[in-house]
């Protein structure tokens, strides 16, 4: 994933700063913005864990953070709820003027329910998604109730929320409690997918229950068993990741905008600093992820390089069989290729006397299936060695590397 720092200002004229996540090679067929939870901020991890799972897909995310949070301009104690909209209509804005219109909302706890408030308004906006979201604004008075009696007497208070100190202000609870959801929400027919965990303990899960019995069809609820509210586990919020995107290709137009984009036959790959060995990569107008295996310090969220490497050698003997016994009509119903790599001492190199070295070997074997003589299956053991990335491995390769500006 590609990231660079955004900044865009709000209905106030206040700075808000935010990271705009890109594909790794930048071909982006939608754009979307994420919302975080109530006094977190865009860099949670598990914001960007969802950010990645968009962006292999795809996506363009803009996750920022909200007024006097982060790295935002402005006092948190002068906003409230409506405010949180309006700073996500000011992020639609930008995103319109200088790249292209959202069309997909997302948001986390109280995020997302001001991102249901902004998709009402934002006609460009074409599904939303909610994560551990409550059912009306009012829900986030739970977390104050111990101050609330000094809020109303003394028009505001500090208080703890997450282990930081906040102030609250009167104007915020009654801007809470006019803000009511049920008043449009079966009204917004676009297509809504949620998620809750049955253990979140900060948000219960009959909020789910009741955004999705008012909301209109088409809707979706993904159950996060297990979860607690920040999905402080990462799998949790990978998960995420990986379903928004599975199911934005039933509902949005993204594929097929996709396949006007013009496809690169090339394989890129982009590792953050932060990112231990999960690599995004490209492959013509393919995306998927590298990794390690976890015991190596990986997360093991994909193959290895020489799994990759493997697994070219692997596809590529199927498809040369394959082609090659169709062109003689032979009955080939199906071929397995199964490849092990690893690194051995040379008995016949150059350096036979140095004991550091060592030779790649890939180990390949074959399971032909179907009515063949012992002449067929020969000849076709024969052309497996003539697939065109066996030649390569066994050819005098050259990697010519140059540096590239941004």
């Amino acid at each position: 994933m590609k990231s660079k720092k955004v900044k865009f200002k709000n209905k106030n004229e206040e700075e808000l700063v935010g990271r705009l996540d890109l594909p790794v090679d930048k071909r982006i067929h939608s754009y979307c913005i994420f919302a975080h939870c109530f006094t977190c901020n865009k860099n949670l991890k598990a914001i960007k864990n969802i950010s990645d799972g968009l962006t292999s897909s795809g996506f363009g995310v803009l996750r920022f953070d909200f007024t006097g949070l982060g790295q935002s301009d402005g006092a948190f104690e002068d906003t409230d709820f409506s405010h949180n909209v309006d700073d996500l209509i000011a992020a639609s804005k930008f995103l319109e003027d200088h790249y292209e219109a959202p069309i997909l909302i997302i948001g986390h706890s109280l995020g997302g329910t001001a991102s249901i408030f902004a998709a009402h308004q934002l006609d460009h906006i074409k599904a939303y998604v909610t994560i551990g979201s409550p059912f009306q604004p009012e829900h986030v008075s739970k977390l104050l109730e111990s101050k609330m009696d000094e809020i109303q007497s003394e028009g505001k208070a500090k208080v703890n929320v997450g282990g930081r100190s906040f102030t609250i202000k009167k104007d915020f609870l009654e801007d809470l409690q006019k803000n009511k959801i049920d008043e449009f929400l079966g009204d917004l027919k676009k297509p809504y997918l949620i998620f809750h965990s049955p253990q979140d303990e900060i948000v219960g899960v009959k909020n789910a229950e009741l955004l999705y019995k008012n909301a209109h069809h088409p809707k979706s609820f993904v159950s996060l068993d297990g979860a607690d509210h920040l999905m402080s586990n990462p799998k949790d919020s990978l998960y995420v990741g990986q379903v928004i995107s599975s199911w934005a290709s039933r509902y949005l137009d993204v594929f097929e905008k996709e396949k006007e984009l013009k496809t690169k036959h090339q394989v890129v790959a982009s590792l953050d600093q932060n990112d231990d060995f999960t690599t995004e990569m490209a492959l013509g107008s393919h995306r998927m992820q590298a990794d390690e295996p976890e015991d190596f310090g990986g997360k093991n969220l994909g193959p290895n390089p020489y799994e990759l490497v493997s697994g070219g050698l692997a596809a590529c003997t199927a498809m040369t069989i394959q082609m090659y016994a169709k062109r003689k009509k032979w009955p080939v119903e199906n071929v397995e290729v199964h490849i092990n790599h690893k690194k051995d001492h040379c008995d016949d190199c150059k350096n036979i006397n140095d004991k550091n070295s060592k030779i790649d070997i890939f180990e390949r074997d074959l399971i032909l299936k179907g009515d063949l003589d012992d002449k067929q299956r020969q000849r076709l053991l024969e052309i497996a060695n003539k697939c065109p990335v066996h030649k390569t491995l066994h050819s005098e390769v050259e990697v010519k590397t140059k540096l590239l500006d941004e």
